[in-house]
């Protein structure tokens, strides 16, 4: 039988071929350029129908984060559109780190991911058909440095000033898809919360922060390998343009609130980082941050408050992270919410784990959650 054929030479693609034999093949994920990031892959395989696939992507103790491994399970697709998760394993001495994927798929095309991709055409249908909505206001904050735009949609006529921004780390697709939601729930002219919301908050919304670095396949960097969320306290237009272009109209309009979104490699929870160790912390500050988390935890089961990074002692915060440099320099409430690669452990679903439908989910009871903590 003809050996399978694998391919990565498409938008967010990435995986190298070391070998292929049969329905067997051995894998590699390439670095991000200019990096030593590495752990997104993207790639298809061909002539599978029917057969017991055996992937196996080595290297990976070297990669960004070894510790998201164990226990994760890939994503795959036969027809782009629904992901689940199939029969993965991780063996730390085997290859310097292999994961073994196990699949037989029902067509002759199926797709493997680290995460359910959100590709820059969906990104360029989501842009289009939410700036023609009623009461949409687009706007081009600058360029990449590939020259390609970042893109804002605006919408609400209130006063206070909300940023919602994503995919400073373009590996991290489960955050464009929660944008996908929040935007859908944003523009339902039925829904009463974005109604109200609407009313109340003027909103700036980033889906994809990092354009460069999702069409390249990237975990963690732009096109020039650097690290956009550590780039907030001095953005240059040589490293990070998009960093500047996005802190630049923050300074324009202010800040009253802000939601960085992000995935976590690791930890299978859904959780919220915030800005604690800032020098201008204050009680008032943090009542508001540890009131939005609670609100939100009592708002879906998704969402947990035990389980997250360390706190910054204080004074120690890390002001290069967009997070802590938007609250010491608007004073507002500002958090990253990290969603799983992997699956909420809290509440697992064997079928798909963590999954772009539930991304969705979280991003319209996360902004119904903000009209809470806004009228509380």
């Amino acid at each position: 039988m003809n050996d399978i054929r694998i391919n990565a030479a498409f938008d967010s693609g990435n995986i190298e071929v070391l070998s292929v034999s049969g329905a067997s093949a051995r894998l590699a994920i390439r670095k991000d350029r200019d990096s030593d990031f590495f752990q997104w892959f993207h790639f298809r395989v061909d002539g599978a129908a029917g057969r017991e696939l055996k992937l196996k992507i080595t290297g990976l103790a070297a990669s960004a984060y070894p510790g998201g491994w164990p226990g994760y399970r890939a994503a795959f697709s036969e027809d782009r559109e629904f992901w689940g998760r199939t029969d993965t394993t991780y063996d730390p001495r085997e290859g310097d780190g292999t994961l073994t994927i196990r699949h037989t798929p029902q067509a002759g095309t199926c797709w493997f991911a680290y995460f359910a991709p959100y590709s820059m055409e969906r990104h360029h249908d989501l842009i289009a058909q939410v700036s023609a909505q009623p009461g949409v206001d687009y706007r081009c904050l600058g360029t990449s440095i590939e020259s390609q735009p970042i893109d804002c949609l605006e919408l609400g006529e209130g006063d206070k000033h909300v940023w919602l921004y994503a995919r400073q780390h373009p590996g991290e697709s489960m955050a464009e898809w929660w944008m996908e939601g929040a935007l859908d729930m944003l523009t339902d002219p039925t829904d009463p919360h974005a109604r109200r919301l609407r009313q109340l908050c003027r909103f700036h919304i980033v889906p994809n922060a990092n354009p460069d670095g999702s069409c390249r396949g990237h975990l963690r960097t732009n096109a020039v390998g650097v690290n956009l969320n550590r780039e907030w306290h001095e953005p240059s237009p040589e490293r990070s343009p998009e960093v500047l272009a996005i802190r630049n109209a923050m300074d324009e309009t202010g800040c009253h609130f802000a939601m960085d979104v992000h995935g976590d490699e690791a930890i299978p929870h859904v959780f919220i980082a915030g800005f604690e160790g800032i020098p201008s912390w204050t009680e008032a500050l943090g009542e508001g941050y540890a009131r939005y988390r609670s609100i939100l935890e009592r708002r879906t089961p998704d969402f947990q408050t035990k389980r997250g990074y360390p706190v910054a002692s204080p004074g120690r915060a890390n002001l290069t992270m967009s997070t802590n440099q938007v609250a010491e320099r608007f004073g507002c409430v500002a958090m990253t919410l990290e969603m799983p690669f992997k699956d909420n452990d809290d509440l697992p679903c064997k079928e798909q784990g963590w999954s772009p439908e539930r991304s969705k989910l979280l991003g319209r009871e996360c902004l119904a959650a903000l009209l809470e903590w806004l009228q509380g």
